[in-house]
């Protein structure tokens, strides 16, 4: 699990409820009708931007967000290297053994596709043609909640319009005016809160995700590529230390 995220989700409602509000007035913020204005609206704004079957997908799209990605860079290449090394040593026919240690299933995919003898074109055309696959998946769930905090403000602001309309049609009496009021800003904070809270910092996570997923999945293939080319163990260590920061790579 990705604690960062599990602690931010819960921290800022946190934030919200017991500095911002108060345990006692809690209830003074909810308000049924402006949530749905704001939360259906915003919805039915992405249903028009992009496909239904993409938009259903939205609870798989918060899994990616809090679980890890696979292994840790430093820690795969090293699983690569020693696949290298036994390859070079036994021959490539030999990695068939040690599929049971491969946990990772994009690299234990590349390594089928070399022990049985595929054309390292299309071994190369296979796999990226799933990471191209991934991408657009990941992206998908970053376009939908990069949408949902581009509209939830505005018809957070829709809401508010709606109930300042309300509000001035009822100045005969005075006092509805501060009830009305709030309820009217309440659509307002509805949608700054959980464009800022949730589907905000939420796309910005799906992105780095992906950009953390995308990398490891280069780095299966060049090392795919490199083991199936008999590349020595050290050309095959230094081709992929070359995806991480120095401080990442793991010393001989």
């Amino acid at each position: 699990m990705d604690l960062g995220t599990i602690i931010g989700l819960i921290l800022g409602p946190l934030m919200v409820v017991v500095v911002g509000m108060g345990l006692d007035s809690v209830s003074m913020f909810w308000d049924g009708p402006s949530f749905a204005i704001v939360v259906g609206g915003a919805f039915a704004s992405v249903l028009i931007s992009m496909p239904l079957k993409t938009v259903l997908k939205i609870m798989i799209f918060f899994g990616i967000v809090v679980k890890e990605i696979g292994q840790p860079p430093n820690i795969l290449i090293v699983q690569i290297v020693e696949l290298a090394e036994k390859a070079r040593r036994d021959g490539i026919l030999a990695l068939e053994s040690a599929m049971d240690e491969v946990k990772e299933p994009f690299l234990k995919k590349g390594i089928e596709l070399a022990v049985d003898g595929t054309d390292p074109e299309l071994i190369a055309q296979i796999l990226n043609e799933e990471i191209d696959t991934v991408d657009a998946r990941h992206k998908d769930g970053i376009n939908v909640m990069t949408l949902l905090n581009k509209y939830l403000p505005a018809w957070g602001m829709v809401g508010t319009l709606i109930g300042l309309v309300k509000m001035l049609a009822n100045l005969d009496d005075p006092s509805t005016i501060g009830p009305s009021m709030a309820i009217a800003l309440i659509t307002t904070f509805y949608g700054s809160l959980f464009a800022n809270l949730f589907c905000g910092p939420l796309a910005d996570k799906l992105t780095k995700k992906n950009a953390e997923e995308l990398m490891m999945r280069n780095i299966i293939l060049q090392g795919v590529m490199s083991i199936q080319q008999g590349d020595n163990p050290r050309i095959v260590k230094q081709k992929l230390e070359v995806f991480l920061p120095p401080k990442d790579r793991v010393k001989d």
